[in-house]
């Protein structure tokens, strides 16, 4: 964890592995697609798959990940939260 960076904010090693790794597998599929279009052999439905299906797994990609994050970061925020109903505080209100 780099310093500076709270736990949640990090994204750990093997997650940017798995990232470089998905975009580039992406990028080698959008230049097949590329390539398959300046072919004039009419597979063009060929290219246009290829990129609706990587542009939807990047979006799906993306969002799942977003919702991840997001559920994280809830889950920190309800773990950080103190019960003051259940803790011992003395007269002054700090606890002991």
């Amino acid at each position: 964890m780099k310093p500076g960076l709270r736990p949640d904010e990090s994204m750990g090693i093997t997650e940017v592995r798995t990232w470089v790794i998905f975009y580039l597998l992406s990028f080698v599929v959008l230049l097949v697609a590329i390539f398959i279009t300046t072919q004039n052999d009419s597979q063009l439905w060929i290219s246009l798959m290829l990129i609706i299906v990587v542009v939807g797994v990047n979006f799906f990609m993306l969002f799942s990940e977003l919702k991840r994050y997001q559920a994280r970061k809830a889950f920190m925020h309800r773990m950080s939260k103190f019960d003051d109903a259940g803790t011992d505080t003395d007269s002054s209100g700090h606890r002991w």
